[in-house]
């Protein structure tokens, strides 16, 4: 069966990526590129030269401004959505409701509120459309073979993830992903957090703290920590996996990409040599190399290993084609981004919250605009 996909939000300049944009599209691209039952057949972007460009990129035929007469005239089977957080439900919503795509695929976060990223899911699954989020780097090496080696019992029962990155909402959604991969989604029961956000720090339109301390705990026994921004050096890796004999780092500061300890030495782990980031060489050649260690992606005599992200549109793809959830489907993408938003909540109330969360508004963007939080502009 052929697909012909349709890309909303196209970006800007793929070769100067910044907080304000960073043209994803151009990897999702890549990504339905590789597959021989996608064809690239439509894009829209408010800004035209922007979809001009993309278009020109990748031999797109039907360039638009308005996603809906995108939609309407193309009837494209899968739309990947790349425009910043604060719209993707206005979009996807809009999508499901024109019951056109069988599938969504729409970039991280999820979206800017909590009510925004239930309804994302709830109006897909009323329309049967398939709803995944960008989630790509559950797909490297490190974080597969780290799950290979916790599921064949390497480190005992799992009793502690520890993990820091620069914030817990565009960069740690990432991570709270992984961990609840690690767990096979087991539940969370509570959270509870707080943060320092003096000065601003707005990534793509969203406000993300500048120091945050995350503590929550999983319904079978199983703890987290997170740790972000200026405090992430307490915890010196990437993700820990503490368990009941042993210990495993992904993308340790210390080590490489992935290591495990029994006893008192560490062991380095192969992940073929991939890092936490994808950095397989691309027809593009836009992609920076972020590797632990500066170590390049592999390729092998067939070719370039796919990036993440291509991974990522591959299980898409494959879900789709055999009438499962993918991977990385919306109900997985809310477990872990209900930490996000609990997280905040927590700073907000002050107190350790009970999940289901029971709020729809983001709680850190609304302590700035109620002048709880007041961040002195950025340099």
């Amino acid at each position: 069966m052929g697909y012909d996909i349709g890309f909303i939000g196209t970006g800007a300049d793929p070769d100067d990526p910044d907080q304000d944009g960073f043209a994803m599209a151009y990897r999702h691209a890549a990504g339905y590129e590789t597959l021989d039952s996608c064809q690239l057949t439509a894009c829209a972007d408010i800004v035209r030269e922007n979809a001009e460009r993309f278009a020109a990129e990748y031999g797109i035929e039907h360039v638009y401004e308005q996603y809906e007469r995108m939609l309407a005239e193309t009837q494209p089977d899968i739309v990947s959505v790349c425009v910043p957080p604060g719209i993707h439900a206005d979009i996807v919503v809009g999508c499901a409701e024109t019951g056109v795509p069988d599938a969504i695929h729409c970039e991280k976060p999820m979206a800017k509120t909590w009510g925004d990223c239930r309804e994302m899911v709830e109006a897909c699954e009323a329309e049967g459309i398939q709803l995944s989020f960008n989630h790509q780097k559950r797909f490297g090496g490190p974080v597969r073979e780290a799950k290979r080696l916790l599921d064949d019992g390497a480190i005992g029962e799992l009793e502690r993830l520890e993990f820091s990155e620069e914030h817990l909402y565009d960069t740690g959604t990432h991570v709270f992903d992984i961990c609840s991969y690690m767990t096979d989604g087991e539940p969370v029961e509570w959270v509870m957090g707080q943060v320092d956000y003096r000065e601003e720090n707005v990534w793509f339109g969203a406000h993300n703290e500048n120091h945050g301390l995350t503590t929550w705990a999983y319904a079978d026994g199983t703890r987290g920590l997170a740790m972000t921004g200026e405090g992430s050096d307490y915890v010196d890796c990437y993700l820990r996996l503490r368990g009941s004999e042993g210990c495993l780092e992904i993308g340790s500061t210390e080590g490489p990409p992935l290591r495990l300890r029994r006893g008192n030495g560490w062991t380095r782990v192969d992940t073929n040599r991939e890092g936490i980031h994808s950095t397989s060489p691309s027809r593009l050649g836009r992609v920076r190399n972020l590797l632990v260690e500066g170590l390049p992606f592999v390729s092998t005599d067939s070719g370039p290993s796919a990036t993440y992200t291509e991974r990522a549109i591959a299980e898409v793809v494959e879900a789709l084609e055999a009438g499962r959830p993918p991977e990385i489907g919306g109900r997985t993408a809310l477990r872990s981004t209900e930490l996000i938003f609990a997280s905040w909540e927590s700073a907000r109330r002050r107190a350790r919250i009970d999940l289901p969360l029971d709020i729809d508004d983001n709680p850190l963007e609304s302590m700035v605009e109620a002048g709880e939080l007041n961040p002195r502009p950025a340099d």
